[in-house]
């Protein structure tokens, strides 16, 4: 990378690619996909594991490593595609936990200053599904990122209704992490979250959307039923998801060779031939019919 910077070519920088649309006429560059591999820890009696994953690996396989090494932590995060090193670029999260509650330190090459630099949790600036990796994009690469976590069987508090109901407890109950994992997975194949090369329901970016943020003022012009999580900061985030159902986006939707999965309204899939094309006329229409019902701008996760 150093070299190819220096020469002044252009780079694609990619991990999984699970996350990433590829326009019709490609990329007029060189593509790196990061695939370095390995791990190490260690346990303190205070701090729990410290672990180190290199950027590579694959995050799915990390995360049922860990827990079937008796750490807790990461449970809710089952079946996310993509590898380690996006974790926290996009500051993963699911059914009510995100990774930057986890993360220690990322360790990255800054391509501007041609160094290797490292970020503590509090320097990685994490927000909903963003991170100083992500506002600068073009800038770190990751090189690995070390996770502190806790020893235990018992799941962090359970803190997403859904999960709960799968679950059969109360939100803030702790469970085995086993069942946490094994429910997750079960409720993501449910919304054609798991790749199934049979199954065009699956091929997709998985949420195509991220949940917006809003002013409480505009969250007060929803409707009473429209979902609603305060945070911290006096805004409200809302469901993409409802937002694009209340406009008539509808499941099973088409445009080409594109469509909206028939299990998940936030899924934009393929549906066998489709171009990139598709997905962007598709993605559009959709931002397109939220913003003139709501007024609301939905931000793609996907790149």
């Amino acid at each position: 990378m150093a070299e190819a910077d220096a020469a002044g070519e252009k780079l694609l920088i990619i991990g999984g690619g699970s996350n990433v649309l590829i326009g019709d006429e490609g990329f007029d560059g060189t593509v790196v996909r990061v695939e370095t591999k390995g791990n190490s820890y260690h346990v303190d009696a205070c701090s729990g594991g410290m672990i180190t994953v290199a950027a590579g690996e694959d995050w799915d396989e990390f995360v049922e490593w860990i827990l079937g090494k008796g750490f807790v932590g990461l449970e809710t995060l089952s079946g996310i595609p993509g590898t380690v090193g996006a974790s926290p670029i996009q500051n993963i999260g699911a059914y009510g936990h995100e990774v930057s509650e986890v993360i220690a330190r990322v360790r990255t090459w800054d391509r501007k200053a041609g160094a290797y630099k490292t970020f503590s949790n509090s320097e990685c600036g994490f927000e909903y599904r963003s991170s100083v990796f992500k506002r600068e994009k073009d800038r770190y690469v990751i090189i690995d990122v070390t996770f502190q976590l806790k020893n235990g069987e018992m799941s962090l508090p359970i803190k997403y209704e859904e999960l709960a109901r799968a679950l059969n407890v109360k939100l803030e109950d702790r469970v085995l992490v086993e069942q946490v994992r094994k429910a997750v997975l079960s409720l993501r194949a449910l919304k054609g979250m798991l790749l199934d090369k049979k199954d065009h329901d699956t091929w997709s970016a998985g949420s195509f959307f991220v949940n917006p943020i809003v002013s409480a003022d505009v969250a007060a012009t929803l409707p009473a039923d429209a979902p609603r999580w305060p945070q911290a900061d006096g805004r409200v985030k809302t469901s993409a998801a409802w937002l694009m159902e209340r406009a008539g986006v509808k499941k099973g939707d088409c445009f080409e060779g594109a469509g909206v999965s028939t299990k998940h309204v936030l899924a934009l899939v393929n549906n066998g031939n489709a171009k990139a094309s598709d997905l962007i006329e598709l993605a559009r229409s959709s931002r397109k019919a939220v913003k003139e019902k709501f007024g609301i701008s939905l931000e793609p996760e996907v790149q």
